[in-house]
């Protein structure tokens, strides 16, 4: 069978293999030591992508984002569940810092809207169940195009590393 080359351009991402493997997920409900958000506190902010980091819980920049600015609030305890979060200083951290988040980004990137929200469980979509992350996700108006229904992929305007320091620095003002 000879390989004819046909009308469709191809835009190659094989750094996302990481993520349909799932390299990197915790096994399992317990604390795990393979854990991606117990594994990022302990590193430096910019090698964690860390925006901010509280008492009880902090702001990361998704590894695999929707749109440029896409953070996550993440509380430093391994649990999988919101019901799990403390009554009191660590659910209102949790919120406290979402609300900083969508503030946050708003002030460096204008963002006209917000997709927040958690999957719980992996059978409601969660790529990491066993450790609560909450999506904060900034929109703009006419920011899906054709290229995440048609080729799967996400076209983002900014490096990580470079929206990092941006929302880190904006973070504080």
């Amino acid at each position: 069978m000879a390989l004819e080359p046909d009308a469709f351009e191809r835009l190659w991402t094989p750094h996302r293999m990481a993520y349909i493997r799932g390299e990197g997920k915790p096994s399992g409900s317990g604390e795990d030591e393979a854990c991606p958000f117990c594994r990022i506190p302990g590193q430096s902010d910019e090698d964690g992508l860390v925006v901010a980091r509280g008492e009880h819980v902090y702001a990361v920049l998704n590894l695999y984002p929707y749109n440029a600015g896409h953070l996550l609030v993440v509380p430093y305890r391994h649990i999988a569940d919101y019901t799990e979060l403390l009554e009191g200083a660590e659910t209102a951290e949790f919120s406290a810092f979402t609300k900083r988040c969508m503030t946050t980004v708003r002030a460096v990137s204008a963002a006209h809207g917000f997709n927040v929200g958690m999957n719980q469980g992996s059978v409601a979509g969660a790529g990491i169940a066993a450790h609560l992350h909450q999506h904060v996700v900034p929109r703009w108006g006419g920011d899906t195009n054709f290229m995440p229904v048609v080729a799967r992929t996400r076209v983002l305007p900014q490096l990580l590393a470079d929206t990092r320091a941006l929302l880190a620095e904006a973070w504080g003002a």
